[in-house]
């Protein structure tokens, strides 16, 4: 079994790893954690003329920047869905952690890395609230476009 974890930095993103951790004894189990970073929010868009070389090379420092802030605050999530994993028995090298930073959709993403990494099942929570969506957003659209995947949503 491949499961794929969607976090984010919500209680109820780490309910949801919890949840998980009932399938610790299944055989040849599995783990992924993905977060997908919420769209560039419109102080870095493009504010409505070509931008010059010099401007384009500024713009990509302080979008990198906001990428690198939104990954670090990450890290100490990652570390405890990890620790949640491993204190039910899932082995360190059964888990592989991810974060995708060039996303436009947030459902989207996650069944993509579902369906390009052979995951056969998918857990998200229904209470986590990405960036300015409502609570469900996510696992609804994922619910409703998942093809050929087993969807858990936790509340």
């Amino acid at each position: 079994m491949k499961m794929l974890i969607a976090i984010d930095d919500s209680p109820c993103s780490l309910g949801v790893v919890g949840y998980a951790t009932r399938f610790a004894a299944v055989p040849g189990l599995q783990v992924g954690l993905v977060h997908v970073l919420p769209n560039l929010p419109a102080m870095f868009w493009d504010e409505g003329h070509i931008l010059s070389d010099e401007e384009k090379k500024e713009r990509k420092k302080v979008v990198d920047k906001w990428i690198a802030d939104r990954t670090a605050k990450m890290a100490p999530v990652f570390k405890e869905a990890t620790g949640i994993l491993a204190k039910a028995g899932i082995r360190a090298e059964q888990v592989k952690a991810k974060s995708i930073s060039d996303s436009t959709d947030i459902s989207d993403s996650i069944l993509e890395e579902a369906k390009d990494n052979g995951y056969d099942t998918v857990l998200v929570g229904r209470c986590s609230r990405p960036s300015g969506l409502l609570p469900g957003y996510v696992a609804d659209r994922i619910i409703n476009h998942a093809k050929g995947l087993a969807v858990i949503v936790i509340g």
